[in-house]
């Protein structure tokens, strides 16, 4: 008898239905499993079907768990998914290797001088408050352009938009803003989806979806 499909094999094919409806290839799609709050245990499995990009919150919990895995899986590439304190910058320049919440100029300045003292160039995504939700970070669409500026000034290694729909609403009009903003901005990348909408945000441009519940279960 066939074994039955684990989580990961079970998104992963989600994802390519995605990508065939919206006649991609799904190799345009970097599926980034969200590991915050699971422990090494819960991530092991992944990491030895094949996974290799996992997305964090937070740059202690990352810092405590990550370094180990990373001996055992060193080729693993680690996102930071959660908002970014600028006095967090340094440590986040030296663990992650993408970062998805640039929102504000205090941070940008703070990421700069850290990638120069790092000596690493990480990319970022600038996250977009699509839902105008300012407790959820994210820069106002008004000052986007600024903001990209200011950005492409100090020479921080943009990789496109970054957006958290609002909860509880149709969340297709905001993956298609955020797509026609990057679009507009001559970005190439768009961070959005989740584990409830991430096939809807594949056909409306993702590039980078971000799933934790769908592969990892309910949070305990």
């Amino acid at each position: 008898m066939n074994e039955p499909a684990s989580p990961l094999d079970l998104v992963r094919d989600r994802i390519a239905a995605a990508c065939r409806v919206a006649r991609r290839k799904p190799g345009e799609v970097t599926l980034i499993a969200v590991s915050k709050t699971r422990d090494a245990d819960d991530i092991r499995p992944l990491l030895r079907q094949g996974q290799r990009h996992f997305g964090e919150n937070r740059v202690q919990e990352a810092a405590a768990k990550w370094p180990a895995l990373r001996e055992e899986f060193p080729d693993t590439q680690l996102h930071l998914v959660g908002q970014l304190q600028s006095n967090k910058a340094d440590d986040a320049a030296r663990l992650f290797d993408c970062i998805h919440s640039l929102d504000r100029p205090s941070l940008l300045n703070s990421l700069a001088r850290a990638f120069d003292k790092t000596g690493r160039q990480v990319p970022c995504f600038v996250q977009v408050d699509v839902g105008s939700e300012p407790q959820k970070g994210g820069c106002a669409l008004a000052d986007l352009p600024r903001l990209l500026a200011e950005a492409q000034r100090a020479q921080i290694p943009l990789a496109g938009l970054m957006c958290l729909p609002p909860v509880g609403v149709e969340p297709a009009p905001f993956f298609a803003l955020l797509d026609r903003l990057a679009t507009d901005h001559g970005l190439p990348g768009r961070s959005m989806g989740m584990s409830d909408d991430y096939q809807t945000a594949i056909m409306l441009g993702a590039t980078h979806v971000r799933v934790g519940t769908a592969l990892f279960g309910e949070r305990r």
